[in-house]
């Protein structure tokens, strides 16, 4: 099931940190930020979820959630959201079920070989549950305002 830019996106249910089960359907009258990141602990993905805890007041002020979302497992998250003191939840995508819902799950080369990950990619959902935006492939500088300032426009 493919994500179109302008459709609604269809409801599924994810476990994120806090406790928290994840549903788009729970968050009708809000506008979701869903960005994805390969791994906690690293330090692009350290660098873009610490811009996203920096700018969460402004993200709450235009009636945004925010969720971080890697195939690391919900210890791990707990741990990375603590270090970081993250004012938001992380989901737990450890058998890549969002990641290929998505479309996030690449073919990369590392260290000369051939390795599946997770493309950095920023999905942002409006108040009615329609995605209005997708980022792939970003780079972290810059790209939180970027997401801001949609999320402002909606």
């Amino acid at each position: 099931m493919a994500l179109v830019l302008n459709k609604v996106v269809p409801d599924f249910e994810a476990a994120a940190t806090s406790g928290v089960q994840f549903s788009p359907k729970n968050y009708l009258g809000k506008k979701i930020v869903l960005y994805f990141y390969p791994k906690d602990m690293t330090p692009g993905c350290t660098t873009e979820s610490m811009h996203f805890r920096d700018n969460f007041e402004a993200f709450e002020q235009a009636n945004a959630v925010i969720f971080g979302i890697s195939r690391d497992n919900l210890l791990s998250h707990e741990k990375f959201k603590e270090h970081l003191e993250l004012p938001f939840d992380l989901i737990a995508d450890t058998e890549e079920k969002l990641c290929h819902m998505f479309g996030v799950v690449k073919n990369k080369i590392m260290y000369g070989k051939k390795v599946k990950g997770i493309e950095r990619s920023t999905f942002v959902i409006d108040a009615d549950g329609v995605l209005r935006q997708e980022w792939r492939g970003i780079k972290v500088a810059g790209h939180v305002d970027e997401v801001l300032d949609v999320i402002q426009k909606l």
